[in-house]
């Protein structure tokens, strides 16, 4: 795999949308798994459809030290995440991530699909509707820096986890 450039992680920021959000949140005090479909379109191969699917766990919070950033860690992402680190390093929101998560990727199975992504989308909604398995997600992304849209994803779910992982921390006397 090519070594993405900060456009290309732009490009892939900009364009991943997370078409069903997982119910649950990122635990303050245990470790979070969470089951996702990543819908991609290959560039090369018209009227088909990448379906990417996997288990992502989410570690409990940690508070940051000064150096912070250093312990911004994604297991299991290869040469991508290190250049998305050092991306979000220049151009994410300081106050974002006011203590560290590491995730981790499991098991990633990959299948080509060929039917338009709409038909695809829906199936896979509809699935998700009837498990009710409230740690399901959803995302259409990029090819080429899927990764990068996995790692969009995560971003979400910490944003919306945050105000929910801090009142526990504070109450519990942690901040």
């Amino acid at each position: 795999m090519s070594s993405l450039s900060s456009d290309d992680i732009s490009y892939a920021m900009e364009h991943t949308r997370v078409l069903h959000e997982p119910d649950r949140l990122i635990d303050t005090f245990g470790s979070t798994n969470f089951r996702f479909h990543l819908l991609t379109e290959p560039m090369d191969s018209v009227g088909m459809v990448r379906v990417r699917e996997g288990h992502m766990e989410a570690e409990r919070p940690r508070i940051l030290r000064p150096e912070g950033y250093n312990d911004l860690l994604f297991e299991g992402f290869g040469e991508q995440a290190a250049v998305f680190a050092e991306w979000f390093r220049q151009h994410g929101n300081l106050a974002f991530f006011q203590y560290g998560f590491s995730f981790a990727k499991r098991a990633i199975t990959e299948e080509l699909v060929s039917s338009p992504v709409e038909e695809v989308r829906d199936r896979i909604l509809e699935e998700i509707r009837s498990t009710g398995d409230p740690s399901r997600a959803l995302i259409f992304g990029i090819d080429d820096s899927w990764e990068v849209s996995l790692i969009k994803f995560t971003m979400e779910t910490i944003a919306r986890s945050l105000s929910i992982n801090l009142f526990d921390l504070k109450r519990r006397g942690l901040l």
